[in-house]
């Protein structure tokens, strides 16, 4: 009995010390450990001039678009160009058959000669008749036909010339040539055809395409704020007529980034239209490799006054809200908070202009966004603004440039929230 009360009471001794290791653990707490802030790249934005331009749509335009047409009957007998090419001033593009006008020139060359003849006789015999009337030989009476008949033949002279003349135009029209440099269309009459028996016949269209021109409005809203600009300057609209020269213009067509062409405003219309309220502008480009065509669509750019200070940021540190746009700002104390902005226009370096909002001492975030939450703390990594401008391409086109102010894509990840383990729990004893 002694051994087996000495049992049990050693199994009572364990079952107090697992009892109280058991309400020893139960005594310890989960601690929770804050996982750090996460890890932002903020940088200062950038100030630099910039001309405040205005942006408009346009279409370009040939400077001379004229129908070639035939101006007499007959047959077309020659078409000498290629539909298409290009046809320097003065070439012979068509012929019409030129036998008939020929004729009519050689009979107006005779009746200019047979004329002259008789006026040659016309006017001795009025000298001869003027000389006896001196010597009382002839009278009066017969001294007056002699005049008639020289006057007479005077008019018939001028009457052949001017028939002649007629006739050397009439053969002129026979051959149709370009009036300027240009592009000729497809011809729109066969070789056979009649041309001109009813009218002027249209044979084809040339075009010049060297310089060219790009035409666009400008709103009432639009015209009145640059009236106000220039007034800041003691300047009116009227001052620009002389200033016509000096105004730069940029365009860019659909399949372009940026304005790559650059020409001169060269036409203001004098008035606004009424019924449209739009003020018409004319711009003329120089196109010696033919990147322009008549009739494209164009985007205008017009610079509006002197580079004046500006803050600019990357497109992609902004986003949009019901209120607009804004940025991400990081203080001192790397707190976030969300700040509305005016946007500016878009620089050819990829950076966005902002009119309002931001100043020079403001940090943005430009990567990590979607980790910075307005009103909680960052781990702000110093990050630059620079812009990226857009290099040339083969095809003379420039790709979108990529996003201006981006981290490099091996920037550190944001560790993921540390929590402390929880400690096991204790088994439960055996019976």
């Amino acid at each position: 009995m002694v051994g087996g009360i000495q049992v049990f009471r050693t199994g009572r001794a364990g079952l107090a010390l697992c009892a109280g290791l058991t309400m020893a653990a139960c005594e310890e707490k989960n601690t929770y450990v804050p996982p750090p802030p996460p890890t932002v790249t903020v940088a200062s934005v950038v100030e630099k001039p910039v001309s405040r331009v205005l942006e408009l749509t346009g279409n370009t335009a040939a400077i001379n678009s004229v129908d070639l047409n035939a101006r007499v009957q007959g047959f077309l007998t020659a078409i000498n160009y290629k539909d298409g090419a290009f046809a320097k001033k003065g070439t012979v593009l068509f012929t019409i058959e030129q036998d008939t006008y020929q004729a009519q020139l050689d009979q107006a060359k005779a009746t200019l000669a047979s004329n002259q003849a008789s006026q040659v006789q016309a006017e001795a015999e009025y000298n001869r008749q003027a000389q006896l009337a001196k010597q009382d030989f002839a009278s009066q009476a017969t001294l007056d036909q002699a005049r008639a008949k020289r006057d007479s033949a005077v008019a018939g002279v001028a009457n052949a010339q001017a028939s002649l003349q007629l006739a050397e135009i009439n053969l002129g029209y026979t051959q149709v040539a370009a009036p300027f440099d240009g592009a000729v269309t497809a011809h729109l009459q066969d070789v056979g055809a009649l041309v001109g028996y009813s009218g002027p016949t249209k044979l084809a269209t040339i075009v010049q395409l060297n310089p060219i021109w790009v035409w666009f409005t400008l709103s009432e809203q639009e015209v009145l704020r640059i009236k106000e600009n220039l007034a800041k300057d003691g300047r009116s609209l009227t001052s620009l007529t002389h200033d016509i020269p000096d105004i730069p213009i940029e365009i860019g067509l659909q399949t372009e980034t940026g304005y790559p062409h650059r020409g001169r405003i060269d036409y203001i219309a004098p008035q606004v239209d009424p019924s449209l309220g739009t003020l018409t502008v004319r711009g003329v480009f120089q196109n010696d490799d033919f990147a322009l065509l008549p009739g494209l669509f164009a985007r205008v750019r017009v610079p509006l006054g002197k580079p004046a200070p500006t803050v600019l940021i990357p497109d992609s540190a902004i986003s949009y809200s019901q209120l607009g746009p804004y940025v991400l700002t990081v203080n001192a104390d790397n707190v976030v908070s969300q700040t509305q902005i005016t946007l500016g226009q878009l620089q050819a370096d990829g950076l966005r202009a902002v009119s309002s909002g931001l100043t020079t001492s403001d940090r943005i975030v430009i990567n990590g966004m979607q980790r910075a939450v307005p009103g909680s703390k960052v781990q702000a990594e110093q990050g630059k603004i620079v812009g990226v401008a857009p290099p040339a391409t083969d095809d003379g086109n420039k790709p979108l440039p990529k996003p201006a102010g981006v981290a490099p894509a091996n920037a550190p990840a944001v560790p993921a929230p540390s929590v402390a383990p929880a400690p096991a729990a204790p088994a439960a004893p055996k019976n």
